[in-house]
């Protein structure tokens, strides 16, 4: 169990650490290089088990994939979950979810084990608000998804929120840098993970074309996107993780934040690159409807600024 509370530790003091990297490095020197051959077949394709991600919410449709699955989600203040689109339907590609409101899910906050998600952990959604360019011209793009939650919750050391990026969070940016996800997608049996696991992945430049191996749909990945690489025992993120968000430490100001909301999961041990949605991109929008702005709203104030300056000589 040793390598358990190790990992648990990383992220209870993730925050303390001079950067992310290091938080690793000082998890590997506690564990040898038999021990972490033997945890393989059990880690996400891969993964490390890990007892809390504070942030980390289930977005639940169906325990079936056939039937909506379950992914991931982030937590990102009282009554606000942040997650990607495709996760509130049930068939996700556009020629499906065209024409179609998303579902309501059920969300899940503070849990582990997959089993945890109960109706003791669950916290009722009041309405979801999808991002209006969702899909526009591809199954990948816009992919983004906003929860709102009915009560607001009560943080804790197992739920806190994860801050949005602010000025000079842009490690997302740069190629090398190593982020953090968890989730429970599938393992390397094609199962779900019965227990979270988490992720260091790499930033991979991939913009333009997704040059697949195998898959025929895949992203074309945008400014608005971006993507990681395997981890260097080239483990990856698996059908089930998507809505996750990939965070980072930066190491100037000692903040974690979420860079991305995982949208392409499919990578597993078949593609290289998983494809997130930056969110620094989308902040207007998230911002707009956590303060419960709508087109009219925005329309109006316009007008009234049109008006002031009108008057004036």
């Amino acid at each position: 169990m040793r390598w358990l509370s190790v990992a648990v530790l990383l992220l209870g003091t993730i925050t303390c650490l001079p950067d992310a990297s290091l938080a690793l490095d000082r998890v590997r020197e506690h564990v040898s290089a038999h021990r972490i051959s033997a945890l393989r077949p059990k880690r996400m394709v891969g993964g490390s088990l890990t007892a809390s991600v504070p942030w980390q919410a289930m977005v639940y449709l169906n325990e079936s994939i056939i039937d909506g699955g379950f992914a991931g989600g982030a937590l990102i203040a009282e009554c606000w979950v942040l997650t990607a689109g495709r996760n509130l339907f049930v068939r996700k590609s556009q020629n499906d979810t065209r024409g179609q409101e998303p579902l309501i899910p059920k969300v899940y906050l503070g849990i582990s084990k997959r089993s945890d998600a109960n109706a003791s952990t669950e916290v009722a959604v009041e309405k979801v608000f999808l991002h209006p360019g969702f899909q526009n011209t591809s199954d990948w793009d816009n992919d983004l998804a906003l929860i709102k939650l009915k009560e607001p919750v009560n943080f804790s050391e197992s739920i806190m929120p994860i801050p949005l990026p602010e000025i000079g969070d842009n490690q997302e940016e740069r190629e090398g840098e190593r982020g953090i996800i968890a989730g429970w997608g599938w393992g390397k049996l094609f199962t779900p993970a019965p227990m979270l696991k988490f992720l260091a992945l790499p930033v991979q430049f991939c913009q333009g074309n997704y040059l697949a191996r195998v898959l025929a749909s895949t992203p074309d990945v945008d400014n608005k996107q971006f993507c990681t690489g395997p981890s260097e025992y080239q483990e990856n993120v698996c059908f089930g993780d998507a809505g996750g968000a990939l965070a980072f430490l930066n190491p100037n100001t000692s903040t974690v934040y979420a860079a991305g909301i995982l949208s392409f999961d499919k990578a597993c041990s078949v593609e290289e690159h998983a494809v997130y949605t930056k969110i620094s991109a989308y902040l207007p929008w998230i911002r707009g409807v956590m303060r419960g702005d709508s087109e009219e709203f925005s329309a109006q104030r316009a007008l009234i600024m049109s008006h002031m300056f009108s008057q004036q000589p």
